[in-house]
């Protein structure tokens, strides 16, 4: 317990899912929490149901101004911010790639990847002028085996490992660790939209990809983020760690 006490975490896509996971976990280890959601009403009551260590603002996390907000309501709130977590994303439908509309390709990479650069703008500063700080960027398996119907998706995780391992060698001189995790399909509003359909046939199909046999659940994922929040991974920075039941395999 208390492996972050002391910390700031700012962690986006929080009102649900796996973001909603993190948040909570993160609490429960002594953080104070900052919940981003575009869902306003999704993000105050997470932050209501952990506590007065937790607030919820709305963001857009594809547009700066919103995001240059976030940080800034909190650190008014809890004075410093220490871990952002981005994970935020949405995708496509899974269907074949030329049936994708250009609005829809570009709000995809513009939530899933340019997110993670405009957090990087607003929160490396503030991270170099406190002497460190830790980012997690939340990619996928999708990332690193790919699956036909979703192209475009899979090419924003392969892109969000890669800026990963980019920004780990650029801030380690700031004392800056960067990580990313590559979850598996999980319990989350996402699931039907990675299979297409919801049917007990889709879900049989996509579990019996997963060595371990089940999908993967927020605590899953927000265990694997807490250990690489804390102190603990104080020398683990550029990693993509699977969190995927032995998918990637």
């Amino acid at each position: 317990m208390n492996r972050l006490e002391g910390k700031v975490a700012l962690v986006t896509g929080a009102g649900s899912g796996f973001g909603l996971g993190i948040a909570q976990t993160f609490a429960r280890e002594g953080a104070k929490v900052a919940i981003i959601d575009i869902n306003e009403a999704a993000a105050k009551s997470a932050a209501e149901s952990i506590g007065a260590n937790a607030i919820g603002l709305a963001a857009d996390v594809s547009k700066a101004a919103d995001v240059n907000a976030a940080v800034e309501k909190t650190v008014a709130a809890f004075g410093r911010l220490d871990i952002v977590v981005n994970n935020a994303g949405i995708s496509h439908r899974n269907r074949p790639m030329l049936e994708v509309e250009e609005d829809e390709f570009d709000r995809v990479f513009a939530v899933n990847v340019k997110s993670i650069y405009l957090f990087a703008k607003a929160a490396v500063p503030l991270m170099q002028g406190q002497g460190g700080g830790v980012f997690i960027n939340v990619g996928s398996t999708a990332g690193l085996r790919p699956r036909p119907g979703l192209t475009w998706y899979n090419s924003t995780k392969g892109a969000v490992h890669t800026m990963t391992k980019s920004m780990a060698v650029e801030l380690a001189p700031s004392k800056i660790r960067v990580c990313a995790l590559a979850p598996v399909a999980g319990e989350t509003p996402l699931l039907a939209t990675f299979m297409g359909e919801d049917t007990p046939q889709k879900r049989e199909l996509f579990v019996n990809s997963i060595p371990l046999g089940r999908f993967s659940t927020p605590q899953d994922i927000a265990n694997a983020a807490l250990y690489l929040a804390s102190d603990e991974a104080s020398m683990i920075t550029g990693v993509v760690l699977e969190v995927d039941g032995g998918r990637c395999i």
